[in-house]
């Protein structure tokens, strides 16, 4: 990691692999802003590990901007995102496609535009990017939320040609199953562990925070354009997944 690097931002801080990735920047010694929804599990981030709460939807940019002026960030792990229904695309309400839409790649992208100047001032940055397989193979019901994550994926490959000299890295991280909390609302009646996760060996948000360590910690000259983590028992691209038999 670059010695220069102290400040850290992290979106969907609360829980998952926000709450997680918070969690590890601490221990490197990082301050870092956790923005949130959420104030009382905020406040409970800031007394377990001094994460310095920002209580915010990731679509105000300029509230974050403003909670943010003066402060020189040198890592913002953009990770808040919604996959708020899974419904084949003609039976989407129109409101669930702007919704994932502006989470998912709008906020990622006006959150950058906000603290990228400085970042090339100070020719020092790490921007990161918590992708999703979903952005790069097709599925099922995934007719909003997969083209929000592919255009993630393009919108970092753009600012590496952006950024050349400026020695900003750009990472994106592209997990499959992610034992988090990201189908609460998609899949009904309180069935997301049941379907996704009793019975088989998902990532665990800790994984994905490590990830994000290892590429920060990376000599400045190295940058991890993208790497794909999947469980072992998922195959790639996503689109199977068994679960595990002990022998």
């Amino acid at each position: 990691m670059s010695d220069a690097y102290r400040v850290a931002v992290v979106t969907g801080a609360t829980s998952g692999i926000g709450k997680a990735t918070v969690l590890m920047l601490r221990k490197r010694g990082l301050a870092v802003y956790a923005i949130g929804r959420n104030e009382a599990q905020l406040a409970e981030l800031a007394a377990d590990c001094g994460a310095i709460p920002i209580q915010a939807d990731v679509r105000d940019t300029a509230r974050i901007a403003e909670a943010l002026t003066d402060v020189e960030v040198d890592v913002v792990v953009n990770n808040a995102g919604i996959l708020s229904t899974r419904a084949a695309f003609q039976d989407i309400d129109p409101a669930e496609i702007d919704a994932m839409i502006d989470v998912n790649l709008k906020a990622p992208m006006h959150l950058t535009r906000a603290v990228l100047p400085g970042m090339v001032s100070r020719k020092r940055g790490h921007l990161i990017y918590i992708g999703s397989s979903g952005g790069q193979a097709a599925y099922p019901s995934m007719g909003a939320y997969g083209p929000s994550k592919a255009g993630l994926s393009l919108f970092c490959d753009n600012l590496r040609c952006d950024l050349l000299g400026t020695s900003v890295r750009v990472s994106e991280i592209v997990p499959g199953r992610v034992q988090t909390g990201l189908y609460r609302t998609s899949i009904a009646n309180g069935q997301a562990n049941a379907l996704l996760y009793d019975g088989y060996r998902s990532i665990q948000p800790e994984n994905i925070a490590q990830i994000v360590s290892d590429v920060i910690n990376l000599p400045v000259y190295v940058d991890v354009a993208r790497v794909e983590v999947f469980p072992t028992d998922q195959a790639p691209g996503g689109g199977t997944m068994v679960k595990f038999e002990a022998p």
